[in-house]
């Protein structure tokens, strides 16, 4: 039986907590600490699908976090904030490259046959949920403003 995410998370905090690897430790902590969050505002255990959203959001938000510290000249958080990010994408799937998500996006345009700006939100949802962890909401919600400006 394959081991699920959280049993992997947990398993490799017990591993950085030996190794004395305090950044890796902490990553993790702060990771299952969000995963417990969302199963008591849930109610119910996350599955691995609910993980991943909660990683892919702390992912983010250190992302969100690299560009503030970079445009304020911090860079000691920079690299701080990168060695978690690479800590989070190391279980996160591999990423989409930018013509994997176009080719996602067209799809999905002319599945939910949108005609323009007006449809942004009915073709976000479909394709966040096509690409979630595996692509950028940003970038993605970019190109698809760009193409629906277009029609």
């Amino acid at each position: 039986m394959a081991i699920s995410l959280k049993e992997r998370l947990d398993g490799d905090l017990k591993d950085a907590m030996r190794n004395k690897d305090s950044i890796r430790r902490t990553v993790l902590r702060t990771i299952i600490s969000e995963i417990r969050n969302a199963e008591i505002a849930k109610q119910e255990a996350l599955d691995d699908e609910g993980v991943l959203v909660v990683m892919t959001k702390q992912a983010q938000q250190r992302r969100d976090s690299i560009e503030a510290f970079k445009s304020a000249s911090r860079s000691d958080l920079v690299e701080s904030e990168s060695a978690e990010l690479k800590i989070i994408s190391g279980y996160l799937p591999e990423q989409l490259s930018e013509d994997e998500i176009e080719v996602v996006i067209t799809e999905v345009i002319s599945q939910v046959e949108a005609k323009g700006s007006s449809d942004m939100g009915k073709v976000m949802k479909e394709i966040m949920q096509r690409v979630r962890g595996r692509a950028d909401g940003k970038m993605v919600s970019a190109i698809v403003t760009s193409r629906l400006k277009e029609m």
